[in-house]
């Protein structure tokens, strides 16, 4: 299945794309031939029927894929956890995620986002494609089941637990349902819209062209592109096998275009975003195309091997189509999978990484607006661009100490052009950026129905993003000053005063470093050991402290002059504890709520 039509300015493209889609499929040629017989077949009201129920149709879809992946909340999550394992494990997960946020589109787009987030490899991601093509057949097998009759009673219904019920589950169920409603009240809308054309003699010849593999495949690609969505081709495809209006022979050939026309989301997708996009879409490309020149030479005798497997079941053309569509799909994985490392490779090759010239502006690396409506995955994405504010905060610490035990001048390791102060500055101007440009996503995010979980992790975020802000404060505006402060005064610690400063910041660097690594997944254990470590801290500060006062009542050589330095250091570090502990009970409090919302 593909791109869900979710967004307000695309509810026009949405009627547009479907009244011309309509007039598309029907052909040229016929139109031309129904103008000097309008006494047979009246095409105003077959046009604005099929646009009206193709209209019905991509609603009710997008309407049921947003109940579903808000009834599968965070357990998306869980899945896509598994991916890791292997190609044939990432193809199966592949599909089971398509088959529960219902838009193979909607996972390419959060392929692209999890290579970006280093979550996995670009190989695993090809998997996860080939697992996806299989996902979106799980549609056509439900559209091609003959319960169009009870369209309006599952609209009732939905409509009905809605407004009725309040609990959230249920609520999605009715979502689900009236999805799945106005989705069968758009199949019967075109199904009643082709009734007259079943003895329209240019119209069945129409059809009858389409049998040539070539036409047939042309013509799902060129629907495909013009509406975005497979799924429709594939309605379509199965309301006219339910008029007896198109072979077996024809609806494969088309279904096999509807995957190479589906490839033009995904080079739209990629026009102007990230390269790691640009692969996903080429995978796409390859393997859709692909799948079509392993089966285009062989259509007659794949679909006289479809009949006679239905034979045994007596299933009817619809049903054929749905299982030649599964079939062919699975047939396509299975082929291409042990070649996954193959394609990985060359797709590299075709687009190979680029040296930026310039990594000092600030940019978003993680953040995809095409995702925000499904929140388990946009809260994933978002927890990968606050790993990244972490990184640089890690960074920022680590630096800002080397003035007060070296007095020479040091330049940024990364970015040798800057001194070592530019260097922190510079990646404060990069956080305050982050901070800006993740906030204003997760409030996105916000604007969707979410789960209780879910909203607390939201709120988590937004409360997290506060303590990193705070944190790269601490480092410019209190420990920086403070390196200056000390470069004045001419004066160096104490040999043991400066190992103590030296032993607490490393403390507090493993510390950032246990948080930065419990973002990713929200790791309850790491958190847990970054709280635990709070009250042993705080013991070993007062430790320090006291050895600190014992050498300035002893009046230790220069230890009286960078008394108040040595202290305001201690006392930042102790600040930025805080902010580690702070951070790691939120994540501890996002997973009690992902548990009491997965329970």
């Amino acid at each position: 299945m593909d791109d869900q039509i979710s967004s307000p300015e695309n509810s026009l493209r949405l009627l547009i794309g479907s009244l011309f889609g309509a007039v598309f499929f029907l052909n040229a040629e016929l139109l031309l031939a129904a103008t000097a017989t309008t006494n047979h077949v009246s095409w105003v009201p077959i046009l604005l029927s099929l646009g009206g129920g193709l209209a019905f149709f991509l609603y009710g879809l997008e309407k049921m894929s947003k109940g579903i992946k808000k009834a599968a909340g965070n357990r998306i999550r869980s899945i896509l956890a598994t991916m890791t394992k292997n190609n044939f494990i990432a193809m199966v997960v592949g599909a089971v995620v398509t088959m529960i946020i219902q838009s193979s589109s909607a996972t390419t787009v959060m392929l692209v986002s999890f290579v970006q987030a280093g979550l996995m490899s670009f190989a695993r991601v090809l998997g996860i494609i080939l697992g996806a093509n299989i996902g979106t057949t799980v549609t056509a097998q439900l559209v091609a089941f003959k319960i169009t009759d009870f369209a309006l009673i599952m609209v009732l219904a939905g409509v009905a637990l809605k407004m009725i019920v309040k609990a959230e589950k249920l609520t999605n169920i009715g979502n689900i349902m009236l999805g799945f409603g106005m989705l069968f009240f758009g199949m019967k809308l075109m199904g009643d819209a082709m009734e007259p054309l079943r003895t329209y003699a240019p119209f069945i010849n129409a059809m009858q062209d389409l049998q040539n593999p070539l036409a047939g495949i042309a013509a799902g690609a060129l629907f495909t592109a013009l509406v975005q969505s497979s799924s429709a081709t594939t309605g379509i495809v199965i309301v006219l096998a339910q008029q007896n209006l198109i072979t077996l022979e024809a609806g494969i050939a088309i279904i096999i275009g509807a995957n190479i026309g589906t490839c033009v989301t995904a080079i739209l997708a990629g026009i102007g975003a990230s390269r790691e996009a640009k692969r996903v879409a080429i995978g796409h490309v390859l393997f859709n195309v692909g799948g079509a020149l392993l089966f285009i030479f062989w259509i007659p005798h794949f679909a006289e091997l479809i009949r006679i497997i239905s034979e045994r079941f007596d299933f009817d053309t619809a049903r054929q189509i749905a299982n030649a569509h599964t079939i062919f799909n699975i047939t396509v994985g299975l082929v291409f999978l042990p070649f996954i490392s193959l394609f990985a490779w060359l797709i590299i090759r075709i687009l190979p990484e680029v040296q930026s010239d310039d990594n000092l502006t600030p940019t978003v690396r993680y953040l995809d607006d095409k995702i925000l409506d499904t929140p388990a995955l946009a809260l994933q994405v978002a927890r990968s661009e606050i790993k990244c504010m972490l990184r640089l905060i890690l960074t920022m610490h680590r630096a800002a100490i080397i003035p007060f035990i070296n007095d020479k001048p040091f330049h940024d390791k990364s970015y040798p052009q800057l001194s070592l102060l530019a260097g922190i500055a510079m990646r404060e101007e990069k956080i305050n950026f982050l901070e800006d440009k993740t906030r204003i996503y997760l409030l996105g995010i916000g604007r969707n129905e979410l789960g209780d979980g879910q909203g607390r992790e939201l709120n988590g975020l937004l409360s997290l993003l506060n303590y990193i802000e705070l944190m790269g404060d601490i480092i410019t505006r209190q420990i920086v000053p403070l390196s200056g402060k000390k470069k004045e005064l001419d004066q160096d610690f104490s040999p043991e005063g400066k190992e103590e400063l030296i032993a607490y910041h490393k403390k507090i660097a493993k510390q950032l470093k246990r948080l930065q690594s419990a973002m990713v997944n929200m790791d309850k254990a790491l958190a847990q050991n970054i709280k635990k470590r709070k009250k042993r801290y705080a013991q070993f500060e007062a430790e320090l402290r006291d050895q600190h006062m014992q050498r300035l009542r002893l009046g230790e050589e220069g230890v009286l002059a960078t008394h108040t330095i040595h202290v305001e250091l201690m006392y930042t570090q102790r600040q930025m504890n805080h902010c580690c502990v702070e951070i790691a009970s939120i994540i501890l409090d996002s997973n009690n709520g992902q548990d009491e919302e997965n329970s």
